[in-house]
């Protein structure tokens, strides 16, 4: 189906052309964009960059970049980051002056720690103040607006002219695109929006701009490398952040059948290692599990490919006895750490860093490999995860992943988020786009904006988009559907609701039993019931269908089969699925927020 007929560029066409005439400073702002090849930029209104909106509507009749509405800023940031997670390349977002930023500062430090690019624009009231309009141009204008998130932004700035605007926008784009990604913020004065310009100056070209290409690795640390992994009889590769594209999946599968090494995956980064391969090893999770780690202590050489937090996962494996592996590290991440955000995390001991991104180090890595016996010899693979099947009286987490896997059956799938209930391997991946891991920063609220826009960069891709969301998660941010519906944006939600911002629950259980306190009082400021939410009269309420609560095991296969013929139909469908509280016993210390 062409998206213009029947996909987002079929809604909100202008009526009018626009008449030739003087050009305005916002003028400028727009050709840039569209010079940069935006797709969309999703939007929630404000008076601070009306003169980009005309321009957007009227200069360049609403199309590349097409303006998405949202509800709320924080579903627009989230849209863009769930959209380049897909697409592999940036849309944009844009916020309404110092309040718009505030609302989308949590969307942006998920970005930021998920190593993203998203292009957020924002608008400041005249920085002049003899053009300020009485009160709101004085309330929404700041000193130095980006300092609110300039600590998980690669970039910010607030120019002062159109030829500077031009020149903003594009070193912005490269510096987001440029690994490791992240967000970027520019700032609009009005005033400079609204200024007539006359004839329009020259713009540059983005050809002349791109980013850099990326850098090889020392060949003489490439080929020390090579030769650690070579010599290795316990080889494990660590599959961390990573791209989607298939030929680097391949030479990742490459790699591994090369030297015989058990690979390890993350959920929090999502599709890196086909997860029924007989070399992957053991679910990892969000933090290690007993098996996992035992790996980890056995091997003799690692190589990490940008794994989050590797200190932490040999901190897990050797405790307090110093860590007795060679270790590889492939990443660039040194790059971006600063020293307002600990999402760096631990510093892990590293006897070769290959500081280029880990797909470039395995491209690097495969030719200097020579025919070898294959490591860990008489290991038997890690058998796939046994799922509990639907029967019974109540449904656990993990009863719900073997029937939505049921109900999905062969047609290619994209599972946008999983909820921290389920075990790392639960979702079977075969392809770099059948899972996309975590929001990055933990940021509760983020998921439905993001469900919307990787749905968005899936239109027409012949995959189903399914987001499995905490309900916590789900009611924080349950407008941003109403983007999906208004711009015919089929998605799949479904919501493991246990009434409970249940994690917590378990940090108070831990509280109370190290404080000799009563555990029974864990639920207090946790559940939520009387009332209980209406999750399927929510989807209803932006446009959806919405389906349950489904209580029994019994009824989810007909609701889950219903939900998928909607969303086939291009629909958007929620259905609201009552799970028992708990999690799968790799997950049981996870730490994180969430709803489910």
């Amino acid at each position: 189906m062409s998206d213009n007929a029947t996909g987002p560029g079929a809604i909100e066409r202008p009526v009018l052309a626009n008449e030739p005439g003087d050009y305005w400073g916002s003028d400028a702002v727009a050709l840039m964009l569209r010079e940069l090849d935006l797709p969309y930029v999703a939007l929630n209104p404000g008076a601070s960059y009306r003169g980009l909106h005309d321009s957007l509507v009227n200069l360049l009749g609403n199309r590349d970049p097409q303006m998405l509405l949202c509800l709320h800023e924080e579903h627009a940031v989230a849209m863009a980051h769930g959209y380049a997670k897909v697409a592999g390349r940036p849309m944009g977002a844009i916020v309404h002056s110092n309040v718009g930023l505030m609302h989308a500062t949590m969307a942006m430090f998920n970005a930021w720690c998920d190593r993203v690019p998203v292009f957020v624009l924002g608008a400041t009231g005249p920085v002049d103040a003899a053009k300020r309009r009485p009160w709101i141009d004085w309330i929404h204008t700041a000193q130095d607006q980006g300092a609110l998130v300039r600590n998980y932004t690669k970039w910010d700035d607030q120019p002062a002219s159109v030829p500077a605007a031009a020149e903003s926008l594009l070193r912005a784009y490269r510096m987001m695109t440029t690994p490791p990604c992240g967000p970027v913020y520019i700032c609009l004065d009005a005033a400079l929006q609204e200024s007539r310009i006359g004839a329009l100056p020259p713009l540059p070209s983005a050809a002349r701009f791109r980013p850099p290409r990326a850098a090889a690795p020392d060949p003489a640390a490439a080929a020390e490398a090579a030769a650690l992994l070579q010599g290795a009889e316990r080889p494990v590769i660590l599959v961390g952040r990573n791209s989607r594209g298939e030929a680097e999946w391949r030479r990742r599968v490459e790699l591994a059948e090369a030297l015989g090494a058990i690979v390890l995956t993350d959920a929090k980064t999502g599709a890196g290692f086909p997860s029924r391969h007989r070399l992957h090893g053991p679910p990892a999770g969000n933090n290690p599990s007993e098996a996992a780690c035992a790996l980890i202590r056995e091997a003799d050489v690692v190589l990490s490919l940008d794994w989050i937090d590797l200190a932490g996962a040999l901190k897990a494996a050797w405790g307090a006895a110093p860590v007795g592996n060679k270790i590889v590290l492939a990443s660039l991440d040194h790059l971006v750490h600063n020293g307002w955000s600990m999402d760096y995390q631990g510093l892990p001991p590293t006897d070769l860093h290959l500081a280029v991104e880990p797909d470039i180090a395995v491209a690097a890595l495969l030719p200097l490999l020579r025919p070898r016996q294959p490591g860990w010899a008489g290991r038997k693979a890690t058998p796939p995860p046994s799922l509990p099947a639907p029967s019974g009286d109540s449904i656990a987490p993990l009863m719900l992943a073997a029937a939505l896997r049921e109900a999905v059956g062969n047609r290619p799938t994209c599972l946008i988020r999983a909820p921290l209930a389920w075990a790392n391997n639960t979702w079977e991946v075969a392809h770099p786009l059948d899972a996309l891991g975590g929001d990055g920063g933990g940021g509760i609220g983020g998921g439905p904006g993001m469900a919307v826009g990787a749905a968005l960069a899936l239109r027409d891709s012949g995959r189903l988009p399914v987001a499995v969301l905490g309900d916590g998660d789900f009611l924080m941010g349950a407008t941003a559907l109403w983007t999906a519906v208004h711009y015919r944006i089929p998605l799949l939600i479904v919501v493991s609701n246990n009434n409970s911002f249940f994690n917590d629950e378990l940090h108070q259980d831990r509280m109370a039993r190290q404080r000799d306190r009563p555990v029974a009082n864990r639920w207090i400021g946790q559940r939520i019931a009387d009332p209980e939410p209406d999750l399927g009269m929510l989807a209803r309420a932006q446009g959806g269908e919405g389906f349950g609560p489904i209580r029994r095991p019994d009824e989810l296969p007909r609701a889950l089969r219903a939900a998928i013929g909607c969303v086939e139909a291009g629909g958007v469908a929620v259905v609201d699925v009552r799970v028992e509280p708990g999690y799968a016993p790799v997950d049981s210390a996870a730490t994180s927020r969430g709803g489910a």
